[in-house]
């Protein structure tokens, strides 16, 4: 089926800017997306339209922001076929939904010496919440390695799972090297011994179809403004046994059945877990948001962006000096790189005065740069909006900067 890229940016009014007296190439996708028109028009909507403080208000603000509210909650369930509303939770985003994880998990369900099991891949936000609960509750963080090529050594983490591990937490892209995990198989060989899983799905969600039922995992997150949605708002998507069994993260509003001085007796799920206003005009952007994608297909969205990453993985090669890093078999669309002689973060400075955005440093992977020996990368990451002649002018942005080195 055709994909028209041209009328797809059209949406997007960010995108027919100028940086610098040059068109905007924004490569910069897997930190942050861009919002079509049609979300910033909800934020408008309910700001102007149905701006009440959701739930348990009666009257008609209150009605209408908390309908649409929880017409979002359905959208998401939806969108990643969760088996009720009840397990989703709206969090301020992917990070605090590993924290929230992090915290009730560890706190009920582990004790000193029990183990979680991680990736050499993983974002900060996947790791540090793991080591304040080492530090808290005397957990031990194991750290499953890679290849140099950045896939997973399934042989190893699988050796790596123990009577005392208690849990999982695993990227399903990485955001560095764009490696597509096997998250099917980790959830599956994870059940065989008993253990529970999270996946961390910020760099997978807007770019293929994410099924939690199918998937069998316990826990799964992501943020709103990664797929194409408002900034803080995310998600974490949680099996209803677990959000039964795990205590309350926050305490406040809202997530409260009744309170005394004497003792507090806590909401059902997910409400349990959403202390305090809810950021529901971004949860209603969000929702406008997955409905964008879902009315464009993310199949098609992910047939398209693979003939992207592959003719800019060609493109870029052909560039003298230039090195990828991360060069696993099944990818998604990122592209981290290096070239011979010139800093990430001159080069990242260099191509944004032609225009082009792209992302320099160790992109919240620091343990990942050690483990490649390199100190960072400069990382450019697409989405469908993007197109060929943004890639070539990628590429020739990169080979006139080298010609100045």
């Amino acid at each position: 089926m055709f994909f028209d890229v041209h009328k797809i940016r059209a949406d997007f009014p960010i995108l027919s800017r100028e940086v610098h007296g040059h068109p905007l190439v924004y490569l910069d996708n897997a930190a942050t997306t861009q919002k079509p028109r049609q979300v910033l028009e909800k934020i408008t909507e309910v700001y102007t339209a149905a701006n009440g403080n959701v739930h348990r208000g009666v009257h008609s603000l209150s009605q209408a922001a908390t309908s649409q509210f929880e017409a979002s909650r359905e959208t998401v369930r939806r969108f990643i076929n969760a088996a009720s509303i009840n397990e989703i939770v709206f969090t301020k985003g992917a990070t605090e939904a590993i924290n929230l994880v992090a915290s009730s998990f560890c706190s009920s369900q582990c004790s000193a010496g029990d183990e979680v099991l991680i990736t050499a891949m993983e974002h900060h936000s996947n790791i540090v919440p793991w080591q304040l609960q080492r530090e808290r509750m005397g957990i031990r963080l194991k750290v499953a390695p890679i290849t140099p090529s950045g896939e997973l050594i399934m042989e190893e983490f699988e050796r790596l799972i123990s009577r005392r591990t208690k849990l999982i937490a695993v990227t399903h892209v990485s955001n560095v090297l764009g490696t597509v995990n096997p998250v099917g198989e980790i959830v599956r060989i994870a059940h065989q011994h008993g253990v529970p899983v999270l996946i961390d799905a910020a760099q997978s969600v807007p770019h293929t179809e994410v099924n939690v039922q199918a998937l069998d995992c316990d826990f799964l997150t992501f943020s709103a403004h990664k797929v194409y949605g408002p900034t803080g708002v995310g998600l974490l998507y949680a099996k209803e046994e677990w959000l039964n069994a795990l205590p309350p993260y926050q305490g406040g509003g809202e997530m409260i059945e009744g309170v005394t001085f004497e003792e507090t007796t806590f909401n059902r799920p997910p409400f349990k877990f959403e202390a305090g206003t809810p950021d529901f005009v971004g949860s209603a952007a969000l929702g406008t948001a997955l409905d964008y994608l879902t009315a464009i297909g993310l199949e098609r969205v992910e047939r398209y962006e693979k003939e992207l990453l592959d003719y800019a993985t060609d493109r870029l090669l052909a560039i003298p000096g230039l090195r990828i890093v991360g060069t696993a078999k099944e990818k998604s669309s990122v592209i981290s790189f290096l070239v011979e002689g010139i800093h990430p973060y001159d080069l990242g400075t260099l191509l944004d005065g032609m225009g082009i955005a792209v992302r320099t440093g160790h992109h919240c992977a620091e343990p990942l740069m050690h483990t490649l020996g390199i100190d960072g990368t400069v990382r450019a990451s697409f989405a469908f909006y993007n197109t060929r002649e943004e890639v070539d002018r990628l590429a020739e942005g990169i080979e006139r900067i080298a010609k100045m080195f």
